[in-house]
């Protein structure tokens, strides 16, 4: 089995896109073709949420591909043709990558419906390796040193890491780290005790998340998560 990420833009970079209920609803409607394509496991993350704390978030779109994403398991990708062509039609701008996943922590137990909202928001990220870094150190830092940090200070109730293996569609740009954290709500990713635990934590985390990325190529929306 292998693991696709699909990345998908409308909103132009830079942009911050938001409201995007109508993402949603083209994702929904296109789970019964994506697995009669043969996709399973199928997770779609979108920029629906509608909070009076969202504006209090930090967020970015470097990449103009981060108004939602789907995320799904195949036999081989030799064969997905089908599923990139149902992808084509969900956005203006799209891009796919083959991943590996790391789940560091995961839901206690699931009690809503599928295809109902995860509680809570996912804030979704994605960026590259900066060039002077070779693969080595990056890892190192982001999973040796920034994931158990992570773990430690920010109340996350799922975190999925995928390390992306290499893109699979065409002009699709260079990254290296496609990342989804979900908190309880944004009022907590919004306040710098809950989520950082602390002001000097929060500069502690920062500094080594600057370790190994570079905030002038990275994306950061917040989302809600729908694993259908």
């Amino acid at each position: 089995m292998e693991k696709l990420t699909y990345l998908l833009g409308d909103a132009g970079p830079g942009e911050i896109p938001n409201g995007r209920g109508d993402l949603r609803e083209k994702i929904f409607a296109a789970q019964g073709a994506l697995e009669s394509a043969g996709a399973t496991q199928i997770t779609g993350c979108v920029a629906d949420v509608d909070d009076p704390k969202l504006d209090q978030i930090a967020q970015m779109n470097a990449s103009g591909l981060i108004d939602g994403q789907i995320s799904l398991w195949v036999e081989t990708i030799d064969r997905r043709e089908e599923i990139d062509a149902v992808v084509s039609e969900l956005a203006s701008r799209w891009a796919g990558y083959l991943v590996t996943e790391s789940i560091l922590r995961e839901y206690p137990e699931k009690t809503w419906a599928a295809g109902s909202a995860s509680p809570g928001i996912a804030i979704f990220t994605t960026f590259p390796k900066p060039a002077e870094l070779d693969p080595e150190t990056f890892y190192a830092r982001w999973h040796g040193s920034h994931g158990p940090l992570s773990l430690e200070l920010h109340p996350l109730t799922r975190y999925v890491r995928n390390s992306v293996f290499r893109p699979l569609t065409p002009n699709a740009p260079l990254l290296h780290a496609i990342v989804s954290e979900s908190v309880a709500s944004c009022a907590v990713a919004a306040d710098v005790d809950q989520f950082y635990s602390g002001r000097e934590n929060q500069k502690r985390i920062v500094k080594d998340l600057l370790s190994f990325a570079d905030v002038a190529t990275m994306s950061s929306v917040v989302m809600r998560e729908y694993i259908l």
